[in-house]
């Protein structure tokens, strides 16, 4: 096997990341700082190369272009700022490491705070730790490494931003047992969209706190966060296993979910390279020195293609790191910078092959791209709690994304790309699908509104209390 291709097979299976629009298909913009503008404070940079660079995310479908750029410092600068833009009505967009892949992260001649500089680690304690919302999650996770202890919940790409991950949910492989990261922070420092700074958790200033998790940043930008954290599993032992088709693949996957027999499950539908799929469950056992997992007892009864598994022996860092080898594969072949039309959704689990099975019928492997793929896994939804994540109503979910990653730079393809995840969309919401919302597509404010169904006054009456002019966040279109 090639070893770009067994690189592809063993990169995990999941991206998260913040994002959303208001504007359909490409949009690019080089608006001006207009001489009408009320003067900025004085810390926010007009730099042409600070702006150009905050002008567009990773997905490169959407570009707008700020007026200023800010560096914070502390709060206390996004608290002078947000003040200000107050009296001015000036929008404001927090940026972690730009992950949003429909600009939902960008702001049309407003101001970008790009958090990059907030990133301290300040306090691990055996059950805990503080960190500064722009730090990313593979910085935490090495620090907190050190001291045996881990986040129960890790995206597959660790180079995401903590504060952008708790604006959105943050899932993981390890999803089914310890539900999104959102569902495991503890605390959080806010500033609001008037420019107070407040704390919040369970107990203070709980509707704020269930507001800003999974808020898409509509009521305050997240400054700190203290989350929990868990002994670090010494060794992981991962088996990928191969299917002949999509319905062998999940009765396997639900066997296992309802068995317990992975600490962590996912799985991918990936193109074989010859215009065809391959079906793969991905699955993790963790374990210590001296206590291996018997692999016949692992793998009992399931329908797999034996001869091609593929089972791995590393250690917890080696496993938790795995995605930034294909990272690196995809910078190599400059397919990292290409546009990134992704769809994240949930399905309900009760109709969820049929649905997958429809929509895979109607696609080929040029819809993922070569180095793409069509992630599909059950989770078990008892572990989530954030209120303003939205799942189907079911005791099982299966995740359902198009990771499409582009062959080329083709604008034209990557809007046709975007227009069909609309149509994908709708589809899977009349399936009583739900959406990620981390996906490639625009919203509309009614779009939202049906969203988060039940959620949808609390998270209105928090946008009218802590930002009442709706200056933050504004590339979701929320309201």
């Amino acid at each position: 096997m090639p070893s770009d291709r067994r690189m592809f097979l063993s990169a995990g299976l999941g991206v998260t990341a913040a994002l959303a629009s208001r504007a359909s298909g490409l949009t690019t913009s080089a608006q001006a700082v207009s001489l009408e503008s009320p003067p900025l404070p004085g810390d926010v940079s007009l730099d042409a190369d600070a702006r150009a660079a905050t002008a567009h995310d990773f997905g490169r479908l959407i570009h707008r272009q700020p007026r200023g750029v800010l560096r914070p410092a502390s709060s206390t600068d996004i608290a002078t700022l947000m003040r200000w833009a107050k009296d001015h009505g000036v929008k404001v967009a927090a940026r972690g490491q730009g992950h949003s892949i429909y600009g939902r992260a960008l702001v049309e001649n407003g101001i970008v705070v790009d958090m990059g500089a907030m990133n301290s680690i300040r306090d691990i304690k055996a059950d805990r730790v503080v960190v500064d919302a722009g730090a990313t999650w593979r910085d935490l996770f090495e620090a907190t490494l050190a001291h045996g202890l881990t986040p129960p919940v890790l995206t597959n790409y660790l180079g995401l931003s903590i504060g952008g991950t708790i604006a959105v949910g943050g899932i993981g492989a390890a999803s089914s047992r310890h539900g999104m990261q959102t569902d495991n922070v503890i605390a959080l420092d806010v500033v609001t969209g008037d420019g107070n700074e407040l704390s919040c958790s369970a107990t203070e200033n709980p509707d704020l706190f269930d507001s800003v998790r999974a808020g898409l940043g509509q009521c305050g930008i997240v400054t700190r966060a203290t989350l929990r954290l868990e002994r670090a599993p010494e060794r992981i032992r991962r088996f990928q296993l191969f299917y002949r088709d999509l319905p062998s693949l999940t009765a396997d996957q639900r066997r296992v979910l309802t068995e317990g027999r992975f600490d962590q499950l996912q799985g991918a539908v990936l193109p074989d390279g010859r215009g065809g799929w391959r079906y793969q469950l991905d699955g993790a056992v963790s374990y210590g020195s001296g206590s291996a997992p018997d692999d016949r007892a692992v793998l009992s009864g399931l329908s797999d293609e034996r001869s091609a598994a593929v089972i791995a022996d590393l250690t917890y860092r080696e496993d938790a790191l795995a995605f930034g080898k294909f990272e690196n594969l995809l910078r190599s072949k400059g397919q990292w910078s290409n546009p990134q039309p992704w769809l994240l959704t949930f399905l309900r689990g009760s109709n969820a092959e049929r649905v997958a099975g429809d929509i895979l019928a109607g696609l080929t492997g040029d819809a993922v791209g070569p180095f793409g793929r069509i992630t599909v896994y059950p989770l078990l939804t008892r572990a989530f709690r954030t209120p303003l994540v939205r799942l189907p109503a079911e005791d099982v979910v299966f995740v359902f994304n198009l990771i499409r990653i582009p062959a080329s730079n083709d604008a034209a393809a990557a809007e046709r790309m975007a227009t069909e995840n609309r149509a994908l969309y709708d589809r899977i919401r009349e399936a009583g699908g739900v959406l990620y919302p981390v996906s490639a597509f625009a919203m509309s404010p009614f779009d939202w509104e049906v969203h988060f169904t039940s959620g949808w006054p609390q998270l209105r009456e928090a946008k009218r209390r802590y930002d009442p002019g709706h200056l933050l966040t504004p590339g979701y279109n929320v309201f």
